[in-house]
């Protein structure tokens, strides 16, 4: 049996945005917490519910997202804080319409088509080179933006060879 197999981990660039919010949240924390001390007694309040939005804020900005094709299907998972796993989405390929670079003008009409839900499982990072993949779904076609290694953009041009350009 020949089976194709191969799996990526890409990390995700973190925005100001991001650093902003970690920046915000962690000094309101200090804030109230400190006001909690010199007798302000809502200011525990806060600082409770604060410590509780962390807890689910602050992991969704440490993201790495990891892609794992298995015989011409495509799996991306999404890491949070290096501890928590999500499944994002799947994807059959044999359904794929076309993967290609984005910047490149094989997607010309795609990178202006606003019927497309984009979905970007990418770093972020401008100078790393991001596929495209124009794929249907049950119900929606997507523009998935990925940044694939050789191996996996081998495995996925095996699978179906007259849809991935390089270009």
């Amino acid at each position: 049996m020949n089976d194709s197999y191969s799996e990526l981990l890409v990390k995700k660039k973190q925005t100001a945005k991001d650093f902003i919010i970690k920046f915000l949240l962690i000094g309101l924390i200090a804030a109230t917490a400190f006001l909690g001390l010199i007798g302000v007694i809502f200011a525990w309040i806060a600082t409770l519910i604060l410590g509780v939005a962390a807890y689910f804020i602050l992991p969704n900005l440490d993201l790495e997202y990891e892609y794992v094709y298995v015989n011409g299907e495509l799996d991306i998972d999404k890491i949070m804080a290096k501890s928590k796993r999500k499944r994002l989405k799947s994807f059959d390929l044999a359904k794929l319409e076309i993967m290609a670079p984005v910047n490149s003008h094989r997607m010309d009409y795609q990178n202006h088509n606003t019927n497309l839900k984009v979905l970007d499982y990418s770093s972020g990072e401008k100078d790393h080179k991001i596929y495209a993949m124009i794929i249907p779904d049950e119900k929606d076609v997507y523009k998935v933006l990925i940044e694939p290694d050789r191996e996996l953009l081998e495995n996925i041009k095996k699978s179906c060879p007259r849809k991935v350009f390089e270009d």
